[in-house]
């Protein structure tokens, strides 16, 4: 991600360094609460772990992975990618540190929500991403960025499915269709902006370095597997076990390998930075591969194909989009040293075993997964952390 061109005339900052720019503090708290939501949740899902959660521990674990890490994930890049479509001054100081505390709230309020109530637990939780979704679509209109408003839409369909969450809790005690609502957003989400970034990093660093074979612009084929996922998707979300459901996932999967394949990938193993993302984004068609095999067979468990595309996907796409990030706003070298290819395998490995994991039925793998991914993300915490709290860049080689 490059400097944005709001950066440069941004007015006077003078107040803590992790609330001048989006990416820091909501990258950091992604990056801290990925870990510490599945450290508590393990031991919530064998029975060794109670809290004062007004609904089960796995739609706790579902709710906090996808509308806590990935909220804030989301949050972190559109406040980051919003001043550069646009041209306008970040969002910075007191207004990005309620934003911070908001999500902060909504994390502590879920966690206690049998003490304080699952409704006003509910109306907490949703607020921030509401707010976000105000304070993009400001941005957004103010500069007359239009392309750019399905994104608000997706994150439009995200807030619903955190709406129709808290209202299957408070009514079954229970949720189904919240969280495929939010997962398919997010899916469609990566597809979409990763269908931007992937090609776009791929084509920049083979230019560079190993001139050749350059990735397919967009083109009609990726409209028509963006619309086929989208209906694939929306299939899924409605009638998840039904066959027609699972033929429109595999054809959406196919699809969406031939356009990563595009994307001349293997041309990068050099640079695993760009690396990373073509690997990421192979957990999308995988995910929508794996979930419709499950509709039209029992030897595959839905689990899989759902952890291909949360732990796979989203986990080091993710990752990819904050360390690329960091590494570049922070004014370090677009280089993936050993501890961040450390995350990246580590994260890799959690996607891997809790696909595994799935298919055999191992809760040994589960755990293993489990600390692959907390270990993950500990490290990213450790390398990244000094630079998205520190004002200036606090070492000058790769990490």
């Amino acid at each position: 991600m490059s400097m944005p061109a709001a950066l440069s005339r941004r007015r006077g900052y003078a107040g803590p360094a992790l609330f001048a720019y989006g990416f820091r503090p909501f990258f950091l708290a992604a990056g801290l609460w990925a870990p510490f939501a599945i450290l508590i949740w393990l031991p919530q899902y064998f029975g060794q772990l109670t809290l004062p959660i007004a609904f089960g521990a796995l739609d706790w674990h579902m709710h906090e992975m996808l509308y806590g890490y990935v909220a804030a994930a989301v949050a972190g890049f559109l406040l980051t990618a919003i001043p550069n479509w646009t041209g306008r001054l970040p969002v910075s100081g007191w207004p990005l540190g309620g934003l911070v505390l908001l999500w902060a709230a909504g994390r502590l309020a879920i966690l206690l929500s049998a003490w304080i109530g699952a409704t006003t637990a509910a109306v907490i939780d949703v607020a921030f991403l509401m707010t976000l979704a105000i304070v993009a679509g400001r941005e957004i209109v103010a500069g007359k960025n239009w392309r750019n408003l399905r994104v608000l839409l997706l994150l439009g369909v995200l807030i619903a499915g955190n709406a129709v969450f808290h209202a299957e809790v408070l009514l079954d005690g229970t949720s189904a269709y919240g969280p495929r609502i939010g997962l398919g957003a997010i899916v469609l989400l990566i597809s979409l902006i990763g269908g931007r970034i992937v090609p776009s990093f791929t084509h920049n660093w083979l230019v560079r370095h190993n001139p050749g074979l350059l990735p397919k612009p967009f083109s009609r084929f990726d409209a028509l597997t963006l619309a086929a996922s989208a209906c694939a998707l929306l299939g899924w979300i409605v009638a998840p076990t039904h066959p027609a459901s699972g033929v429109m996932l595999a054809l959406a999967g196919l699809l969406q390998i031939v356009r990563l394949a595009r994307w001349s990938g293997h041309r990068t193993v050099a640079d695993r930075l760009v690396l990373v993302l073509h690997v990421g984004y192979l957990f999308v068609p995988a995910g929508f591969l794996l979930v419709g095999a499950s509709a039209l067979t029992a030897a595959v468990p839905s689990t899989a194909g759902i952890h291909a595309w949360t732990t796979g996907a989203i986990g080091l796409m993710t990752l990819a989009v904050m360390t690329r990030a960091t590494l570049g706003h922070t004014g370090q070298a677009l280089q993936a040293g050993p501890a961040t290819q450390a995350v990246y395998a580590l994260v890799l490995a959690a996607a891997l075993l809790r696909i595994g994991a799935a298919f055999a039925g191992s809760y040994a793998l589960l755990e293993w997964a489990g600390a692959a991914w907390i270990i993950g993300f500990v490290v990213f915490v450790v390398v990244y952390g000094p630079l998205l709290v520190a004002s200036k860049p606090v070492w000058s080689g790769t990490r």
